[in-house]
């Protein structure tokens, strides 16, 4: 199947062609025409496939005819979890319309408010929000929903695990109720479930891939810390011996992101920080250095795991593992993307075993243990990585049973 398949507009095609797209993902291929038909929809993919112009091309093909309400607000509205991801959707949306004229621009938090007042006083075809700042601005009068056509919730599980659920409720019934809504989500179990069941009308459900599927693309590997000074020695060795080009750095912490960038700089590396303290200007500006090659190592917390997307980024190494399983598989997404080989590296503390074990029991594979010449690790793995380190019985448990392949398609309700 090519895009000319799909029913898309010659000036969207012509942007697809100068974008270098040749024939549509797995995703597209599914999304785009139920998208275009009008129908409610739950999707779930991987990240690297494509997603964004899943949702982006449909709204750009809306936009395209007359709208049906006369007003100023917008006919589209993405909502997204981060700043960074809102910037990634607002690219996509420059890119594959740049051969139109339609308005758009984005209103996130961290950004001054006169320049989003000037935009939301001005007529408008699409807008890319955070879920809080848009809050403020409508409590402030200043959003006009009454010709809204489609409402797109992008990374939703994100979107409520940060506890914006009120708010993305909130803004949904600001909205007509005869309105389109596509959601996109890792999951759609727990919060994104029941927001889906309020909000969405008779939605065909997409599942591509889930979320226990396996990064193919991507070697993935652990290695053994006995104490933090050996997680350094270990982190220290991977940057200079590793070959994958640029690096990103996953921390728990915002102090840590800022204190191991520091001392990575120290030892030689070049390398900057990204965390939620940072200023929007000062996360475009690390953002853009990787992007541009002025510096090799990104250390970032979490952040980062959805919605940055470097080509270039061939290693990602979680320095402390995430709390949540469904938090590494996003993590590590940020490595072998489009179809490019990548290796993800986890160095595990004596405290880590048992998070590890639940990383394994969600993707269904035992990662590979590995060990570094003249870094060997002193002690054992723990039996039982499911219990407290040093204590239960066996080793770390494998997934029931295989992933689950893709492309499927059923009634939401089933």
């Amino acid at each position: 199947m090519s895009f000319d398949s799909l029913n898309l507009d010659p000036i969207l095609l012509r942007a697809v062609t100068r974008c270098g797209f040749d024939t549509p993902s797995d995703i597209q291929r599914e999304a785009i025409p139920l998208a275009l038909a009008g129908k409610d929809l739950m999707a779930s993919a991987q990240t690297g496939t494509g997603k964004t112009a899943a949702f982006v091309l449909p709204a750009l093909q809306r936009l395209l005819t007359p709208p049906a309400r006369a007003g100023r607000g917008p006919r589209v509205l993405v909502l997204t979890p981060t700043r960074e991801l809102a910037t990634q959707v607002s690219e996509a949306i420059g890119e594959l319309g740049r051969f139109t004229r339609l308005s758009g621009g984005a209103v996130v938090g961290g950004m001054p408010y006169p320049p989003q007042q000037r935009l939301l006083r001005q007529p408008l075809d699409l807008l890319v929000a955070t879920p809080g700042r848009l809050m403020d601005h409508m409590e402030r009068g200043r959003v006009d929903f009454s010709r809204l056509e489609l409402l797109v919730l992008d990374e939703a599980d994100r979107m409520l695990d940060m506890g914006f659920v009120d708010a993305v409720e909130r803004i949904a019934a600001a909205t007509p109720q005869d309105r389109q809504t596509l959601l996109f989500s890792a999951t759609f179990e727990g919060a994104v479930k029941r927001v889906a069941d309020r909000l969405l009308r008779e939605p065909v459900r997409l599942e591509m891939t889930a979320v226990t599927a396996r990064h193919e693309d991507i070697t993935q590997r652990v290695h053994q810390a006995d104490h933090l000074d050996h997680k350094h020695a270990l982190l220290d060795r991977l940057l200079r011996e590793g070959s994958e080009g640029q690096a990103l750095v996953f921390t728990s912490t915002k102090r840590g992101a800022d204190a191991l960038a520091s001392r990575l700089r120290d030892e030689g590396h070049r390398s900057n920080a990204l965390h939620g303290d940072m200023s929007q200007h000062e996360r475009r500006r690390a953002v853009e250095q990787l992007r541009g090659g002025r510096v090799r190592v990104m250390v970032a917390t979490d952040v980062a795991a959805r919605g940055l997307d470097i080509r270039t980024l061939g290693l990602v190494i979680n320095f402390d593992l995430p709390n949540s399983p469904e938090d590494y598989v996003h993590r590590i997404g940020r490595t072998g993307r489009g179809g490019d080989q990548g290796t993800a590296i986890s160095l595990i503390g004596r405290q880590d075993w048992p998070r590890l074990a639940r990383i394994e029991r969600l993707t269904g594979q035992r990662l590979e243990r590995a060990v570094l010449s003249g870094l060997e690790p002193r002690y054992p793995e723990p039996r039982g990585g499911s219990e407290r380190p040093g204590r239960g019985r066996g080793g770390p448990r494998r997934g029931s049973g295989p992933a689950r392949g893709a492309p499927r398609r059923r009634p939401a309700s089933a």
